[in-house]
């Protein structure tokens, strides 16, 4: 496990540790749990998104055609 190191003000500190204790927890504890917590959110966020647009190119009638165009093409100025 690595360890990191961050700069709080003394009353936020303070005012984190007694939620700390009031959570049965630790600062480290509750840190940790606070990162665990916003990292499985954007996960499930993401794959959420997957499974919608994999929804929306499942039900749209639109047809991609065949490319006309080069990158060369595209940057022509």
């Amino acid at each position: 496990m690595s360890n990191i190191t961050i700069s709080l003000d003394d009353t936020l500190l303070k005012k984190a540790k007694k939620i700390a204790i009031d959570k049965e927890t630790s600062f480290n504890g509750l840190v940790r749990e606070y990162i665990n917590d916003l990292v499985e959110r954007e996960e499930r966020n993401r794959l959420l998104m997957i499974e919608e647009l994999d929804s929306l190119f499942a039900g749209s009638s639109a047809v991609v055609g065949k490319k006309t165009w080069t990158r060369n093409d595209l940057h022509e100025r």
